[in-house]
């Protein structure tokens, strides 16, 4: 009974730090991921303005 206690003792904070890089580490990558769509956005929209400018 005590191996138990203590295996869920030590084990608990250890995935719940696991869980907390992977949830990190998720967020992240979403966030690279983003930035790099609002770039070619940029990008896009600067091209619409630079034809818009040229056609008046």
């Amino acid at each position: 009974m005590e191996t138990i206690f203590l295996s869920i003792l030590y084990g608990l904070p250890i995935i719940i730090v696991a869980f907390l890089i992977r949830w990190i580490r998720f967020i992240k990558e979403n966030s690279d991921l983003q930035v790099e769509q609002n770039k070619e956005i940029i990008s896009l929209l600067k091209e619409i303005r630079a034809e818009n400018t040229n056609q008046m």
